[in-house]
């Protein structure tokens, strides 16, 4: 009869080589595993934070942009004033001061319209209606609302939030 092969001896306290290369392999793949996991919950949960800080920063420059006001500079009108007791004209500088950025473009494409309407205004005045701070607040806000109105179909809003003498000479 054929013998059995006998059972290999097990010593306590020594290792299969086949069992431990198999562990080790084993226990790495788990070590990556966990720190590929590990990595990805922490990338998952850093993107939202991150998201909302630049979001806050774009709102801050939108607000420090939109704060910052925005001027766009005329060119020198000299014009004859209607006789108060003799002739007398003026000369002065305008500059405006504009709702928002894309206003200036607006501006321009409108210039013409916008410089002759100004014109116009300033020619129709006396020397005694505008020589008094009153009188420059009166014919700053009239320029202002008559540059918004020749404005309004193009654009919803007022176009022109003020409207600065930088230079006033009366003669």
């Amino acid at each position: 009869m054929a013998q059995a092969p006998a059972p290999e001896e097990v010593v306590p306290g020594e290792v299969n080589p086949e069992k431990s290369s198999k562990s080790r392999f084993v226990m790495i793949i788990v070590v990556i595993l966990v720190l590929l996991g590990g990595g990805g919950a922490a990338w998952y949960f850093m993107q939202p934070q991150a998201a909302g800080k630049e979001q806050n920063e774009i709102k801050e420059e939108t607000k420090a942009a939109s704060a910052a006001p925005i001027f766009m500079t005329l060119e020198t009108f000299t014009v004859n004033l209607l006789p108060d007791p003799g002739e007398q004209y003026l000369q002065t500088d305008i500059s405006l001061q504009l709702g928002k950025a894309a206003n200036e473009a607006l501006i321009k494409q409108f210039m013409p319209l916008v410089k002759a309407q100004t014109l116009m205004i300033l020619s129709s005045k006396r020397s005694s209606e505008i020589s008094s701070i009153e009188g420059k607040n009166t014919l700053s806000q009239e320029i202002a609302d008559n540059i918004n109105k020749l404005l309004a179909q193009s654009s919803k809003e007022p176009v022109v939030s003020g409207v600065f003498f930088t230079s006033f000479i009366i003669q």
